[in-house]
């Protein structure tokens, strides 16, 4: 189904451009997202022309945050070679870092915790060498463990409502996966294809209260909206041509978009755009850790 009449309309009300605008999420401190080569966490806040605010810049690429529950100002993040907790300072108390020492130059991608507090993270190869990334999933107690290889461009993940179901995509090869997890381990069951995209490359995504799937197309200036079953229910057209990250706050549908790769950007590549649909969203999850989290300037 492609929406033409009656299509929502799509903003781009703040004066932003970003690099690789990513991992934007509705949490209980309001929306963030990254702009991930730049390393800068920031904030969609005030009025909806105002500026993005910047939060934190890290020396390194960061591909997304969750909140850590309990510890205001405090973030997981999946950043550079690894995993750590982000202070508002920028500060960072590190994990993990199990891409240090890869045979390649790698960096983590897209991440999102699940309702169950677990944080699960995504890394790539900088050349995005086919196969060379995994996904990781960090625990309560900050146990940091590859529970798949062989990816080549991880995005998502994205969970259902239960946590029982992670939608996983491979970007480069236009696949997204489901995947069973166990509530209790977090292992992950043998996955199916959901959906392939055989026109552009699926990126970001989220479930809605419904349990269906928008998925940022980059490539194609659209974004998706997959029932469980996998069919196509509905396009949304935005007026650039990377769409890379989604995330709905109530009934807005905000999606993020890249400017990095286009020899001559359009006015609007870069933006971020919302707009309005018919079915909410839930807050992204909080990481929840066993013991209090200490300021993450505790070490480095």
């Amino acid at each position: 189904m492609d929406d033409a009449a009656g299509a929502p309309q799509v903003e781009a009300l703040r004066p932003d451009r970003l690099e690789l605008g990513e991992g934007i999420r509705w949490t209980e401190h309001g929306i963030v997202l990254v702009d991930i080569l730049a390393g800068r966490l920031l904030a969609a806040a005030g009025e909806p022309t105002d500026p993005l605010r910047q939060l934190a810049q890290l020396p390194v690429p960061l591909g997304a945050v969750a909140p850590v529950a309990g510890a205001p100002g405090i973030w997981i993040a999946a950043a550079g070679t690894g995993i750590c907790l982000l202070g508002p300072d920028g500060a960072t108390r590190w994990l993990g870092r199990p891409e240090a020492d890869a045979a390649r130059p790698m960096r983590m991608n897209d991440a999102s915790a699940d309702p169950l507090g677990r944080f699960w993270a995504g890394s790539m190869a900088y050349d995005a060498e086919e196969g060379a990334g995994s996904l990781y999933r960090v625990d309560h107690d900050g146990t940091v463990t590859r529970v798949l290889d062989g990816i080549t461009v991880p995005n998502g993940p994205a969970f259902t409502a239960d946590g029982d179901t992670l939608y996983l995509a491979d970007s480069v090869l236009g696949v997204v996966r489901r995947h069973p997890v166990d509530p209790v381990t977090g292992g992950l069951g043998t996955p199916e294809v959901f959906v392939t995209v055989d026109d552009g490359s699926p990126d970001g995504m989220v479930v809605d209260v419904e349990g269906a799937v928008w998925v940022a197309v980059w490539g194609t200036g659209t974004v998706r909206r997959y029932l469980p079953d996998g069919s196509l229910d509905r396009t949304l057209r935005i007026p650039a041509r990377q769409p890379a990250g989604v995330c709905l706050e109530g009934n807005l549908l905000h999606i993020t978009t890249a400017r990095v790769g286009l020899t001559v950007p359009g006015p609007r590549d870069g933006a971020v755009f919302t707009a309005r649909v018919d079915v909410p969203g839930r807050p992204a999850a909080a990481y929840r850790h066993r013991a209090p989290v200490p300021g993450a300037g505790d070490a480095s």
